[in-house]
């Protein structure tokens, strides 16, 4: 008798073997031309600037709008589950999810008055 995980670890092992086999082809009979322009880093048509060894000081308002996202993503991921059972819910439920989109409004308001969503 055959464990029903079986299949799974099947299913994960040929997954496996096809990113190592499609690495390696790639590896093996991919073009091997290299020149500068290549070798150099890509920064959206922007000549990259030279840093110090350290690595320098990087603008923490890059983070910012990728920490937002995050947030209302997160946000996202909560309200579909309830959206889909609101009917088996009471009103508990409700009254939860009213004070959790109140929470995340306040916050949006705070950084929208802060100025985080502008674009600079």
């Amino acid at each position: 008798m055959t464990s029903p995980y079986v299949a799974v670890l099947i299913m994960v092992a040929l997954g496996l073997a096809f990113a190592v086999v499609a690495v390696g082809l790639s590896a093996v009979i991919g073009p091997k031309t290299y020149n500068r322009a290549k070798l150099e880093a890509y920064e959206c048509g922007i000549q990259p600037t030279p840093r110090a060894a350290s690595g320098g000081r990087f603008p923490v308002k890059y983070y910012l709008p990728a920490m937002l996202f995050i947030i209302f993503d997160i946000e996202s991921v909560f309200l579909y589950p309830f959206a889909v059972a609101f009917n088996q819910m009471g009103l508990f439920a409700l009254i939860e999810m009213v004070l959790f989109i109140a929470t995340v409004f306040v916050a949006y308001a705070y950084v929208w008055r802060r100025g985080g969503l502008e674009w600079d």
